[in-house]
């Protein structure tokens, strides 16, 4: 019987043989989550009756929308009813916002992914081409630029980065837009098909909305490139630098292989733990767009988090949390895949 199964799975799809497993590992992965938050969020100070209705108001009242809002209840029901609830799609009402979590987290989800996109790209074209350049003309000035860059940004943090920028940037020189928002007061937001504002303005023919939305992109995404980049390239330093010692790149070279040939051969070498590192630089940005979004007023998830924590919202908070490792477990499926695609030996 044991041999038959493995017959038939053997007969699957390689495709399907790498995701399946992973697949399955997130409902654990997921309940696990949402049982630490739920317990850790009700350990958060404040009575959110209380939060709401303000420290004049009488217990009566208090008591009262304690019960409406279920906090009557041992933590044990909250976290059955919750548990049911979210098996149904429902995250609970914000009590911030008076707002279904689940249309909150919508609306503001393609905010958050669209600063983190153009953010992620650019860390990875920084960090991948000085790292490469460095190691492949040592003691140039891409060497001795990366040397001291790389020093510099693990230890600036991005809000600091981020107030820098405003002040050269907006206040002293006047090139890039105010940091309120993802699109000029005056204008309305294009159409929606992706969230994306730069996108869905390209799809919209309004040329007018895309330069508003991509000029306030530019600070943020600058800000969180800057201070990620420097991790990306020292550790892409690190790998290409193995390689490009290696005996087959002397090899190649000796043989008379073009220079661009080599680099693309020992890249491709190098790609496994580089796109392990990005992933892991994926799920990061989440959360290290929470200080980024609230000096620029982008109004995403990281905002949405916050008001969240400074309310006591529980639900709103609950819902975050939930996506976010929702998120960051389906970049590390994609990175699992990825890893498997580019270095097929670890299928043995």
């Amino acid at each position: 019987m044991l041999l038959g199964l493995r017959r038939r799975w053997e007969s699957v799809p390689r495709a399907f043989q790498i995701v399946l497993p992973r697949l399955a590992l997130l409902v654990p992965q997921m309940f696990g989550v949402l049982f630490v938050t739920f317990f850790l969020i009700r350990l958060l100070p404040g009575d959110p009756a209380v939060l709401l209705l303000g420290n004049m108001a009488t217990p009566e009242a208090v008591a009262q929308l304690r019960d409406r809002l279920g906090l009557n209840d041992s933590v044990w029901v909250q976290f059955i009813t919750y548990c049911g609830n979210v098996l149904h799609g429902d995250l609970g009402i914000s009590i911030f916002t008076s707002n279904p979590v689940t249309v909150d987290l919508l609306e503001r989800a393609p905010a958050t992914l669209e600063l983190i996109t153009y953010a992620m790209v650019l860390t990875v074209i920084i960090g991948v081409t000085v790292a490469v350049a460095s190691v492949v003309r040592p003691g140039g000035a891409v060497d001795m630029g990366a040397r001291v860059y790389g020093l510099a940004a693990g230890a600036i943090p991005d809000f600091w980065i981020g107030l820098i920028l405003i002040y050269v940037f907006f206040s002293l020189l006047g090139w890039s837009a105010a940091p309120f928002g993802r699109i000029d007061a005056m204008m309305s937001a294009p159409p929606y098909v992706t969230g994306f504002y730069t996108v869905d303005a390209l799809l919209a023919g309004d040329f007018a909305a895309f330069t508003s939305a991509a000029g306030r992109l530019v600070l943020p995404v600058l800000t969180i490139a800057i201070v990620n980049a420097g991790a990306l390239m020292k550790m892409t330093q690190s790998i290409f630098a193995g390689v490009w010692r290696s005996d087959f790149v002397r090899h190649a070279r000796a043989c008379g292989v073009p220079e661009r040939v080599i680099i693309r051969a020992a890249m491709r070498n190098s790609l496994p733990p580089i796109i392990t590192m990005i992933g892991f630089l994926v799920g990061f940005l989440l959360g290290a767009a929470v200080l980024v979004e609230t000096i620029f007023s982008w109004g995403g998830l990281g905002q949405y988090a916050v008001q969240a924590v400074m309310n006591s919202d529980y639900p709103a908070l609950q819902g975050f949390v939930l996506v976010a490792a929702a998120f960051i477990l389906v970049v590390y499926l994609v990175v699992d895949i990825l890893y498997e695609l580019a270095d097929p030996r670890i299928r043995v």
